[in-house]
């Protein structure tokens, strides 16, 4: 299975990671569609299995899940679903998690049938780095990297805690407040990038507001080891419930775009 290091050590520019509500419409849309974002140039996959409450995410992304719970999405399909697109291409995923989830299912069951699955993190929006210890020993003996969010107004001692705890990549949130697409980025997230860089050698990968192949530039020429964008992805997803054909062109003209222009401003 590719690791992160193995892939980040590849590549001489930012990684292209698109996120995705597994399940959103349905399974085999989803699946489609997730193997057309591999197709148009996908470094790394970061899905997210639908949760009721998932507060660190917007508009778009919520009724995402919501979508997916209605067409029957669990626990089972994720990791059936998991395990399909590892068999289309071995490509590094991270899950995007809410501790429910996670509790319900069982800590260390949880992390080890979805590393055996074939997933490589897992990042739950909803848990304090103070609390981390419950899911990184159990993460770590299952083979699963961590990942920790750090946002603008996270102070300089725990974003060192945080770093200490991660192994995947940090998650560097560019605004405050939750996901959603935006017309401007954050003017903080250089600084924060910069700040990132002197304390730690782990990756840094920016989520959160990015929706064009501008943004993901700004963030590379930043320093960003990697640009997820989700809530803008998503959204042509809800724009083409009725034409699936459409929805797989957008999603893959979009993806290209943002390709290329990381591409041309690589280090």
């Amino acid at each position: 299975m590719k690791t992160y290091k193995q892939l980040f050590s590849q590549l001489n520019r930012a990684a292209l990671i698109p996120f995705f509500v597994i399940g959103d419409p349905d399974f085999d849309t989803s699946l489609e569609i997730v193997k057309t974002a591999i197709d148009s140039g996908a470094d790394i996959l970061e899905l997210g299995i639908p949760f009721s409450d998932p507060i660190a995410d917007g508009p778009a992304i919520q009724k995402a899940d919501i979508r997916s719970m209605k067409s029957g999405m669990n626990m089972a399909k994720a990791l059936e679903f998991i395990q399909k697109i590892k068999e289309y291409k071995d490509i590094p995923i991270g899950l995007l998690m809410y501790y429910n989830l996670v509790f319900q299912y069982g800590i260390k069951k949880f992390f080890g049938d979805f590393h055996k699955a074939g997933v490589n993190s897992v990042l739950v929006a909803d848990l304090s780095i103070d609390d981390a210890d419950e899911i990184t020993e159990p993460a770590l003996s299952s083979g699963l990297d961590t990942v920790f969010m750090v946002t603008p107004n996270t102070k300089s001692d725990r974003m060192k805690l945080i770093a200490s705890k991660t192994t995947g990549f940090i998650y560097t949130v560019s605004v405050l407040g939750v996901t959603g697409s935006r017309n401007e980025l954050s003017n903080q997230i250089d600084g924060l990038i910069a700040k990132l860089k002197k304390i730690t050698d782990v990756p840094i990968c920016v989520g959160f507001g990015i929706s064009s192949p501008e943004h993901a530039v700004s963030v590379a020429k930043a320093g960003a080891n990697g640009v997820i964008i989700g809530s803008k992805i998503v959204s042509f997803v809800e724009n083409n419930l009725e034409n699936k054909s459409k929805m797989k062109e957008d999603i893959s003209a979009f993806l290209k775009q943002v390709k290329s222009a990381i591409s041309d401003n690589k280090s």
